[in-house]
């Protein structure tokens, strides 16, 4: 009833390093993201607003707050 065989066991795949060149456009894209992020969190408001109404800074308010932004 003993059992000889060792239970198989599933080879872990090498890890490759990543290059510039394969995480550059992922980086520039993040970045850009939140850089639209901040501007609509931190400068939405007022005469450098891109959407007209107050909508957006309701939205955000909080965030705002939380982030140290003054918005009155």
């Amino acid at each position: 009833m003993a059992h000889s065989a060792a239970p198989a066991t599933a080879a872990t795949p090498a890890l490759t390093p990543l290059s510039l060149k394969e995480i550059a456009p992922w980086a520039l894209f993040f970045g850009v993201l939140m850089l639209v992020l901040l501007y609509f969190v931190g400068a939405e408001q007022g005469a450098l607003s891109v959407i007209s109404g107050e909508s957006v800074h309701e939205w955000v308010h909080d965030g705002r707050h939380l982030l140290g932004f003054p918005c009155h």
